[in-house]
């Protein structure tokens, strides 16, 4: 009588059944093959099993614990590959909403224009005095603007081009940097420039938003829409 040992797996579960990525039907066809060859394996192996030696019931409860979970992880991963194809779309959608509206995103610097410019900053809790510096290219202090307490979160800021002694700059970039006091102690803040959104690019890792003078960002990156 020819006999197949106990000792060895019925069938290598764990291994992997697909090539690539394949699609969900592929992934349904492979994961229902992996269980008709395991059973198919099993019977063989009862119908053959060394009397003297038969097959270790813990043996055949442990392989179907693994059919089991990998049955159970092939369904997880075609779920999750849906919900991240969802969530996907719902990002396109968030971003299309954008087109056309000034964003505050991470950024140090400003854009003036006729005499206008916008910059923000992200205000811990209990924060105050609150001191917005303007510098220009050279980083010479161009501006002070003294915005004592605000709340918590993104908060958003203008400026008219003129220097602290009133005289109207010529446009251009100019830097920004944000203090505060917390507790007495002086701290610096996050500073966000503000931009308007031209354009979405959906991606693998994401979708960005086009921000005019500042490029792309992440949409996660926007931290206030105006």
């Amino acid at each position: 009588m020819s006999t197949i040992s106990s000792a060895a797996p019925i069938y290598p579960i764990n291994a992997d059944t697909t090539a690539g990525g394949g699609s969900a039907a592929g992934k349904t066809d492979a994961s229902s093959d992996v269980a008709n060859r395991f059973l198919t394996l099993l019977v063989t192996q009862l119908q053959n099993q060394d009397p003297l030696n038969p097959l270790d019931n813990a043996q055949v409860t442990s392989q179907l614990a693994q059919l089991s979970t990998v049955n159970g992880i092939n369904k997880l991963n075609d779920t999750l590959s849906g919900l991240a194809a969802s969530f996907g779309a719902n990002q396109y959608l968030q971003a299309a909403g954008l087109v056309g509206h000034d964003v505050l995103v991470p950024g140090n610097s400003m854009s003036l224009a006729a005499g206008k410019a916008a910059g923000g900053f992200t205000l811990p809790a209990g924060t105050d005095k609150v001191t917005v510096t303007i510098t220009d290219g050279a980083g010479q202090r161009v501006r002070q603007l003294d915005l004592g307490k605000l709340p918590a979160g993104a908060q958003r800021f203008e400026w008219d081009g003129k220097t602290d002694t009133g005289v109207a700059v010529k446009d251009g970039s100019y830097g920004i940097s944000i203090t505060g006091t917390i507790d007495g102690k002086a701290v610096t803040l996050d500073a966000l420039a503000s931009g308007r959104v031209t354009g979405i690019v959906p991606g693998s890792n994401g979708t960005q938003v086009q921000v005019a003078g500042l490029g792309l960002v992440d949409l996660a990156s926007v931290k206030q829409i105006n």
